[in-house]
């Protein structure tokens, strides 16, 4: 079996010469490849939404999340007594084995589709009901024995099966990329504890500032990551509100008005995930903020995380005409044309990941606001757009700490000429010398690259013990504290 990637493909599926079999719905009838588990639905979804060549199947995780829920209503129904126990156990038997990865090579609708997601919706009861089929030893398209509308899909309709599927599909992405997230994260505050006493010059503005450790740089880097990592987290439970028992808009028609408790319980323990029906479930089918929210998030930790990356290369710029105060580990040869040149390729390649998902981002706004009346169609760009994001965005922690991070070494002779002839610690000594004299002795260490603490002693200011123990490591980078330094005599 194949996936549709574009017209061609979807061309190659529905006219080869292969054996066919016939299935009808209310436009008409159409031959549909005899070996296939989807069936008319789908057929024409792949003819008329040839967008993105990308299937849902290259979103395992929103194939995982569409079992689930439709094994949690084969479920309900049973229990409720609106499916018979044998139908709903095949259901739900294929559910389970499209959750541990079988059959999604079937999914095979395009990824960006008009109608709100019934493609996807369709595409997967055609799978489950003709996986079913094929487990009761019956031919696929035999709809009378297990259909996929009036089985697979009691008691639901697209608009609470695909925005609840979206929904899970997210969580478990945000879970994988906490995952990584974590370890970047770790990962920065190793480094921050390895460099801890590695002294270097601060900057603002990119102009030279007062100093600071390396350490205390990478482990600003880990504690904003950390913040980040707290926002995603919070964001799972707000996708946990869920619509299923709403039917078309919101309603229930259809469904037992038992069944959306009975579906929601199921469902959760299935995925071992907390659920909750919304308390308004026609404001539930027609909103899209939980998406703007979740996709605002993203893009702020993607944000930030560009701006980590912008950092290792301005660091790790040159070797020689650069500021050269860190390595990145050498990935590949930089240059087809210029030998021996090595570029900070894991951070480029992540900042471009943050550009995609800071346009996923204005993409998702649009599609919210674009919303009309009981139901929000635009859902497919959205759930595209973010699990897309929430892909790339584990990939690229992934890449950064395994391929970047992990391999950063300092240049630590670089970082100590640049603090002793800095005149930026001048600013250490102004309690005790004055803003004044400060700074005219920075205007005479500039212009003569003199040293800071020699200008001092030389205009007796202040004593050489007393200069090194101001200019200490630990006190100009704040890890020991300033007040009560030292007491300096009467002039």
């Amino acid at each position: 079996m194949v996936t549709t990637t574009g017209p061609d493909d979807a061309s190659e599926l529905l006219t080869g010469d292969g054996p066919t079999r016939t299935e009808t719905d209310s436009l008409g009838s159409m031959q549909i490849p005899a070996g296939v588990h989807w069936g008319i639905h789908t057929a024409r979804a792949l003819i008329n939404f040839p967008i993105t060549r990308r299937s849902i199947s290259n979103y395992p995780d929103l194939v995982r999340a569409l079992a689930r829920v439709k094994q949690a209503a084969a479920r309900a129904n049973r229990d409720l007594g609106d499916l018979e126990p044998a139908k709903a156990d095949v259901i739900d038997a294929v559910c389970e084995r499209i959750v541990h990865g079988e059959l999604h090579d079937q999914f095979v609708v395009g990824a960006i589709q008009g109608g709100a997601g019934t493609s996807t919706n369709m595409n997967t009861n055609e799978v489950i009901a003709n996986a079913g089929l094929e487990a009761m030893g019956l031919p696929f398209g035999s709809y009378a024995a297990l259909h996929p509308i009036d089985d697979v899909n009691r008691s639901q309709s697209t608009n609470d099966v695909y925005p609840t599927a979206i929904k899970l599909a997210m969580v478990f992405g945000v879970q994988r990329l906490l995952e990584e997230h974590a370890k970047l994260t770790a990962s920065f505050a190793a480094k921050g504890l390895e460099f801890g006493h590695i002294l270097k010059v601060g900057r603002t503005q990119l102009q030279d500032a007062v100093p600071m450790t390396l350490g205390q740089e990478f482990s600003g880097f880990a504690h904003t990551l950390q913040e980040d990592y707290d926002r995603l987290h919070e964001c799972i439970l707000w996708l946990n509100e869920i619509n299923l028992g709403a039917t078309a808009i919101g309603t229930g028609i259809t469904a037992d008005p038992r069944y959306a408790e009975v579906v929601r319980r199921h469902l959760e323990e299935l995925t071992g995930i907390p659920q909750e029906t919304a308390p308004d479930l026609i404001e539930a089918t027609a909103d899209a903020g939980i998406f703007m929210t979740l996709s605002g998030i993203l893009k702020r930790a993607a944000v930030k995380l560009s701006k980590i990356c912008n950092d290792l290369r301005l660091l790790s710029s040159g070797p020689q005409a650069g500021l050269n105060e860190i390595h990145l580990p050498a990935r590949q040869a930089g240059s087809s044309i210029m030998p021996g040149k090595v570029n900070p390729v894991i951070p480029e390649v992540v900042n471009q990941v943050a550009f995609s998902v800071i346009g996923a981002d204005a993409t998702v706004t649009a599609a919210a606001e674009a919303g009309q009346l009981q139901l929000n169609a635009f859902e497919p760009v959205i759930a595209h757009s973010i699990l897309q994001s929430l892909a790339w965005m584990t990939n690229a922690c992934r890449t950064l700490r395994v391929n970047c991070v992990d391999g950063i070494t300092a240049n630590t002779a670089r970082l100590a000429a640049e603090v002793e002839t800095n005149v930026g610690v001048v600013t250490a000594l102004t309690p005790y010398i004055g803003y004044a004299a400060a700074a005219t002795l920075a205007h005479t260490a500039l212009t003569t690259n003199a040293s800071i603490a020699d200008l001092v002693v030389e205009a007796g200011l202040m004593t050489d013990e007393q200069v090194r123990k101001v200019l200490s490591p630990e006190r100009l980078s704040g890890i020991e504290a300033m007040t009560g330094a030292i007491t300096l005599p009467a002039h």
